[in-house]
């Protein structure tokens, strides 16, 4: 059987080391802030934002949330930018994705600023990632990475395999593990013979939107797995790994619920938090 990646633990743990540092920035009266922009009423993102919510209280971090409306044109959406890029209180700024199609996704999140980016999906902070400097890391890559060291898997030399290219998890978890010397395989929709190189890796990342698709014959034993995936199938919540059989199969597996997604929400805590401090530095 293999051992859990326990995202609740892992985040509970990481979320009480955030609380002593939120707690040392308030002592030197440094701000540390979360503004939230949601344009319209989609029922996951209002469910996100609400998280994210909660885990600004619990580490006593200043949240606020703009809700607008659906039919909020770019020019109006990107003044709200503006607005916190210029607020002293707000360390982080994210604008919930996905927006209403009128709206420009990538105007949007380019008039950020890259140093209150706390999704990490700024030009420039995905282009420090790629070149390997210093910058703010996307939350769900960054806590997969996290997840992964944190439970003792090895990276260095090691062969990992990433299923999806988005912008938001597939192409910066490759750019991560690569960064930690893995040897990295990135896969999608076009692969040809997609199970030929899952069954070759050591850790496969499974960020593909669809459920239970990676099977117990498609890992190679003793693998590293994490199911990115959020899908709802009667009412349940389910990954992209079945992961009753692969778990029979794999060295190490995320569960989902409790594995990624706690995480997420913790990384972007401590981006916001590592925004705080390297304005007060």
């Amino acid at each position: 059987m293999a051992i859990l990646m326990d995202g609740k633990i892992l985040a509970a743990e990481k979320m009480a080391a955030l609380k002593t540092r939120v707690d040392a920035l308030k002592e030197k009266g440094a701000g540390v802030g979360l503004a939230v922009i949601l344009v319209g009423d989609d029922p996951a993102s209002q469910v996100y934002v609400r998280n994210k919510g909660k885990a600004c209280e619990e580490l006593g971090i200043l949240s606020e949330t703009l809700r607008m409306p659906r039919e909020t044109t770019q020019d109006e959406l990107e003044a709200a930018i503006d607005r916190y890029n210029r607020d002293e209180r707000v360390s982080g700024i994210l604008v919930q994705l996905p927006l209403p199609r009128h709206l420009d996704e990538k105007r949007a999140l380019a008039r950020i600023l890259p140093q209150k980016d706390v999704d990490g999906f700024h030009i420039a902070n995905a282009g420090k990632l790629f070149t390997g400097q210093e910058g703010v890391v996307a939350c769900t890559p960054k806590g997969i990475l996290y997840m992964l060291k944190a439970c003792g898997v090895p990276l260095s030399g090691r062969e990992a395999v990433v299923i999806g290219r988005s912008n938001i998890v597939g192409k910066p978890i490759a750019m991560l593990l690569l960064n930690e010397n893995c040897t990295v395989t990135i896969c999608h929709s076009r692969t040809a013979d997609l199970a030929a190189h899952t069954r070759r890796a050591d850790i496969l990342i499974a960020a593909v939107g669809k459920p239970r698709f990676v099977t117990a014959d498609m890992v190679k034993p003793g693998a590293a797995v994490v199911d990115v995936g959020i899908n709802r199938v009667d009412g349940k919540v389910v990954g992209d790994v079945d992961f009753e059989n692969v778990e029979k199969v794999a060295g190490y597996i995320s569960p989902v619920p409790g594995g990624v997604g706690k995480m997420t929400i913790c990384m972007l805590m401590e981006n916001t938090v590592e925004a705080a401090e390297r304005k007060g530095q």
